[in-house]
């Protein structure tokens, strides 16, 4: 067992694992402490606690203290300072002519960093705009290309549901989203009504994937064959929050598909789900 603070440096972010050194650390308090980046200023999103060593990844980097009101404050300037260096660099990328998007500006704690976030349809030959910003701020200059993901928990917005984005409101770190789970949870395929202003699949797409995976073990899908109280016949359409089928008879094809309860038919062989390669090649940009 290894005694542990969670510290997050966003304010929706991965929580990241630090030795407290001995200090109580309240959540919600700030503390300082060095990152890949350098020093960093981060809120403790979990209080003291021990966890079991296997769940750390070691050597683990201890806190350098809780934060002070000066600490604080030195926030607070980096954050005016990020202002002014996001108009300087879009001033400079337009006069570079670069084909590239200025998303996020950040200072790291200590001011010995600055990072720039853009996205780009292609890659960008930025080495004169790096040469130009170093002599500018005096600092380290890190420039890093991101995804229209990224791009959207950084910004933040709203959703076609009224509601602030996921990644932006509450998710960590992004959920895994595919096509199929669409097709599976028998959603229009329309990349309009399927994919979030990022353009992406929606993340919300995961919430309710495992009781659709659930639904579609005791429901027969579309395709499958089964057995009625009025003979076999094929499953033309079902809706699986109800449980209702619409059967096509073998002894009755021309007649109006009946309807069934799933748990009043026998299921002799089921079907599969699978995107076609039109739908593959129509949504290969969205997921």
């Amino acid at each position: 067992m290894a005694e542990i603070i969670g510290v997050k440096f966003k304010e929706v972010g991965k929580v990241y694992y630090f030795d407290p050194a001995g200090l109580s650390v309240q959540k919600g308090q700030h503390v300082i402490v060095e990152t890949v980046r350098g020093v960093e200023c981060g809120e403790c999103a979990v209080a003291n606690k021990e966890v079991e060593d296997e769940v750390l990844v070691k050597p683990l980097k201890s806190i350098i203290r809780v934060a002070t009101e000066e600490d604080l404050k030195n926030v607070e300037k980096n954050k005016e300072k990020e202002k002014k260096a996001f108009s300087i660099c879009q001033e400079k990328i337009a006069q570079f002519g670069l084909d590239m998007d200025l998303v996020d500006v950040e200072y790291t704690f200590d001011g010995a960093k600055v990072l720039f976030f853009y996205t780009a349809p292609e890659r960008v030959d930025f080495r004169e705009l790096v040469k130009c910003l170093a002599s500018i701020f005096k600092v380290r200059i890190e420039l890093r290309q991101i995804g229209v993901r990224d791009e959207a928990k950084m910004l933040g917005g709203l959703g076609i549901c009224g509601r602030g984005f996921c990644c932006k409101e509450f998710l960590h770190d992004f959920q895994p989203v595919s096509i199929k789970m669409a097709k599976e949870q028998g959603l229009s395929l329309n990349p309009v009504k399927i994919s979030g202003t990022c353009g992406r699949l929606m993340c919300c797409l995961k919430y309710e994937q495992s009781a659709y995976e659930h639904l579609l073990k005791i429901t027969p899908k579309v395709g499958a064959i089964v057995e009625t109280a009025d003979g076999r016949g094929e499953v033309v359409d079902n809706n699986l929050l109800t449980g209702m089928l619409k059967v096509r008879l073998d002894r009755h094809p021309e007649a109006a598909p009946g309807k069934y309860n799933r748990r009043d038919v026998k299921l002799i062989k089921d079907a599969q789900i699978r995107l076609n390669r039109d739908e593959i090649a129509a949504l290969k940009d969205i997921e």
